[in-house]
């Protein structure tokens, strides 16, 4: 079994980065790690696809015709957390379009994915994770993501659900 060359781990199967230290591994260089900038302007690009499709509903909610009842934000107890209904449609957006396709439109504009740590295609459960903190904890999943994980880009959810985002 390999292992890693900075703090001598056993490196599991397929292994991007050691598991212990967050070193890259050295057969796993082809792998280019997208810039924080580049991973903000792709979930602006889909936040605003998004809010521009769902602008209607919202409208005729406000307006309360019959059927467009949407379901009020929950009041919620912790700061920047939001668990509203454009949140939901939000979740399942990134769910489905990174679990299906590994990126999203902003994704594909920017031209990056999302993979499982060896660069390969994520499953649908990676995926949902994935968008859990992206979605419902954004602030608190980067600002953690930066300070723990810097080598590895990563954001808190990205390291729990074992995926990384690529330049394609």
């Amino acid at each position: 079994m390999p292992s890693c060359r900075n703090c001598g781990n056993e490196l599991p199967e397929g292994a991007v980065y050691c598991p212990k230290c967050g070193t890259l591994v050295e057969t796993a260089r082809q792998l280019r790690l997208a810039y924080w900038g580049e991973r903000f302007l792709a979930w602006l690009v889909d936040v605003v696809i998004l809010g521009i499709i769902m602008a209607p509903i919202g409208v005729l909610a406000w307006l309360g015709w019959p059927g467009f009842a949407i379901v009020p934000r929950l009041p919620s107890w912790i700061p920047f957390v939001n668990f509203g209904f454009s949140n939901v449609v939000y979740f399942l957006y990134w769910m489905l379009t990174e679990g299906i396709y590994g990126r999203s439109l902003g994704k594909m504009l920017m031209r990056l994915r999302v993979t499982r740590l060896d660069g390969e295609h994520m499953d649908m459960a990676q995926a949902a994770i994935e968008s859990v903190g992206k979605v419902f904890l954004l602030p608190f999943d980067v600002i953690l993501g930066w300070i723990l994980y810097p080598k590895r880009r990563q954001r808190i959810f990205n390291y729990l659900s074992g995926t990384i985002v690529l330049r394609a």
